[in-house]
């Protein structure tokens, strides 16, 4: 009997920013049958390729209400533990449809891959089968046996090819249009985030509390928690764009990932939420960090302390081997929104995340204006 293949393969949907000073715009959908989601409401696009023929049609009035900057002085150090809330809760509405379509992208890639192995394990039980016919009843097989078995041997390569393209382009193709101002605000992210992962050391906050100076003897007002972490120019394998995205590694939770109208906190392929860039309040500065360890190598040392002092700062002679310790300039940074991502980090290098603070808020505010403007 002959072989066929009859999985029907979805069309992925893609997603189009369009950043101009009239507004921002998402669409998404495929050729000939999109949604466009921008401040003044939903839009069903649907026509014909190539024919002229097209509609739009108002669905629904936008619900969204433009954000307002939030004015954060410094951290909150009064809440103990720094974690965002479960990544379930968080997605945007208006992020919605993007998270459906990168669900429908890895699903179908998970498919896609079974189906490569399916193929595949056919294609070496038909050589088999081929080469068992030669060795067992060589010259009993009739011509036109051999040439079935070679045929769906052929036609299940060619199926091979066919659904590893398939598998290829299998994730949601990310296409912006920016107007060049825009543009290039957001490559100025990027390159000063490319610096910025160059600081020798990077640290995730994972909780902040108060502690007694004088019961502890120290100069340090807080007691800080930190873990090493790694950012990078990385993006979720479901999302492809020219435009590069930023990794934010995250020790206590889900990774960030900024890409240009949105963040990505990714923990797996089922478990991740979308984020409007406009939603979140970013807040940089520096701290003065007391030092215990060894001082990286591209920090500043602002002052020195003791490792015990008395409450006027000088040193308390009752403990012996009573060292010297620098205070050092850290950089920091701040992530938060009403729907519960909350994250913080420090960075050794506090020149490159002045550099990058600025160049983000540059470019966030100028997408917070287009948006309440449009």
């Amino acid at each position: 009997m002959a072989w066929s293949y009859r999985r029907k393969i979805k069309i992925i949907p893609g997603v189009h920013l369009n950043f101009s000073r009239s507004g921002i715009s998402t669409s998404i959908g495929i050729r000939g049958a999109n949604l466009t989601l921008g401040k003044s409401g939903t839009y069903l696009n649907t026509g014909i390729p190539g024919t002229g023929i097209y509609k739009r049609q108002k669905i629904s009035n936008s619900n969204s209400v433009p954000s307002t900057p939030v004015e954060i002085s410094k951290f909150d150090l009064s809440v103990d533990n720094i974690v965002s809330a479960d990544v379930q809760e968080i997605t945007s509405q208006d992020m919605q449809g993007i998270r459906d379509a990168i669900i429908l992208a890895h699903d179908q890639r998970i498919n896609l891959k079974k189906d490569i192995v399916k193929i595949k394990t056919s294609i070496f039980i038909s050589k088999l089968s081929l080469v068992s016919s030669y060795i067992f009843i060589y010259g009993l097989v009739k011509k036109d046996i051999k040439e079935n078995i070679q045929s769906e041997i052929r036609i299940k390569k060619a199926t091979l090819i066919e659904v590893k393209e398939h598998l290829e382009n299998c994730y949601v193709g990310l296409d912006i249009d920016f107007e060049p101002e825009i543009e290039q605000k957001y490559l100025n992210v990027v390159e000063s985030f490319k610096k910025l992962c160059t600081s020798h050391k990077i640290w995730d906050i994972v909780s902040a509390h108060s502690q007694d100076r004088i019961v502890t003897r120290s100069s340090a007002s807080t007691l800080v928690k930190k873990h090493l972490v790694k950012f990078s120019i990385k993006g979720i394998p479901d999302i492809r764009s020219k435009y590069e995205p930023l990794c934010f590694k995250n020790s206590n939770g889900a990774d960030l990932y900024f890409y240009p109208n949105f963040i990505v906190m990714y923990s797996s392929s089922k478990r991740f939420a979308i984020i409007g860039i406009d939603e979140l309040s970013f807040y940089h500065s520096y701290v003065r960090f007391t030092e215990t360890g060894i001082v990286p190598k591209d920090s500043i040392i602002i002052d020195k302390t003791w490792a015990k002092v008395n409450k006027n700062g000088t040193p308390d002679k009752r403990f012996k081997n009573n060292r010297q310790i620098p205070v050092v300039k850290y950089g920091e940074i701040s992530l938060k929104t009403d729907t519960g991502l909350n994250e913080e980090y420090e960075f050794s290098n506090f020149e490159y995340t002045s550099t990058f603070g600025n160049a983000f808020i540059d470019y966030q505010s100028t997408i917070k204006v287009i948006g309440i403007c449009n």
